[in-house]
């Protein structure tokens, strides 16, 4: 169950997976970590007594819970398991990375300490002397990227062009999937902008900035960037008014989905059902287009 934040996927799922007997495993970046509930929907412990869950829960704020590991922990839950699991989140990277053929190499925080230390146009004159194709497989104009092209070249010798030439890479371009996926998208077009507002507003009404505040001095690295977080952190350091910051996670949110979207679109194995407010009837849209049978209730 994939597509953009707000767009219902939790719910579906959890009707869904009733109806198969399946199990949920969570491809959201951030309900991995501990205490982050109200600011990323995590399904309740109500829920998650109702139909088991996996990945989430599994780190503390603190830490830096990369993709890597959040790929081989999610496989050996897929592999150990014996019922259906279904895959439901936003995180188009993580989904990628339990079911593509996606390889992660090394990091090393000194060496990116380092690499931290040089401007942008630092980052890039080092990378186009070690690739001077380089600006075909890495966005030159994201410090980030570049500076991660640089680290794992310094670490293993791989520039972007080596690594974009392997067998790999074509499968992962061609959407060609290491695990046997069926893939379903959940988008509710010109009502999402909308739905986003009334979710925010509940978050509101049921704890958020003070979830945000009671974590701050705990968030990571990652964690701390967050959409909604990320905001209200500005709120809690007194930089923003409560309004203020609650609109600005508002636009934030809005331009997450919009990426979301946009990410989800270009993978030709989603099936894309057709939306609605009824939930019944949006539960029989999904498993037709998943083609598997729901068992007979007794």
């Amino acid at each position: 169950m994939l597509g953009p934040t707000a767009a219902g996927k939790s719910a579906l799922a959890m009707a869904v997976a009733e109806r198969l007997g399946a199990e949920i495993l969570s491809v959201d970046s951030m309900q991995v970590y501990r205490g982050m509930d109200i600011g990323t929907a995590k399904p309740t412990i109500e829920e998650r007594r109702r139909i088991p869950h996996h990945m989430i829960d599994v780190a503390d704020p603190e830490e830096e819970f990369t993709v890597a590991r959040f790929q081989a922990e999610a496989r050996r839950v897929i592999a150990q398991g014996t019922r259906p699991v279904i895959l439901v989140g936003g995180s188009g990277l993580h989904f990628r990375a339990v079911v593509d053929p996606l390889r992660f190499p090394p990091y090393d925080p000194e060496v990116r300490t380092r690499l931290e230390g040089l401007s942008a146009d630092e980052l890039r004159r080092r990378l186009l002397e070690v690739d001077a194709e380089a600006g075909r497989h890495v966005d030159l104009s994201n410090p980030r990227r570049v500076l991660r092209a640089l680290e794992i070249w310094e670490l293993t010798g791989d520039t972007p062009s080596g690594r974009a030439a392997t067998a790999e890479a074509a499968a992962v371009r061609e959407y060609r999937a290491e695990l046997a996926v069926r893939a379903i998208g959940v988008d509710p077009g010109p009502a999402l902008a909308e739905r986003v507002r009334r979710r925010l507003g509940r978050m509101r009404q049921l704890g958020l900035l003070e979830e945000v505040e009671r974590l701050a001095p705990r968030l990571g690295r990652t964690a701390a960037q967050a959409v909604g977080y990320k905001e209200l952190l500005d709120v809690v350091s007194g930089k923003v008014g409560i309004d203020e910051g609650f609109a600005q996670a508002e636009a934030a949110t809005l331009a997450l989905a919009r990426r979301q979207r946009t990410f989800f679109r270009r993978d030709p194995r989603i099936r894309w059902i057709p939306w609605t407010d009824d939930l019944d009837r949006l539960v029989a849209a999904a498993i037709d287009a998943l083609e598997v049978e729901a068992p007979c209730s007794s």
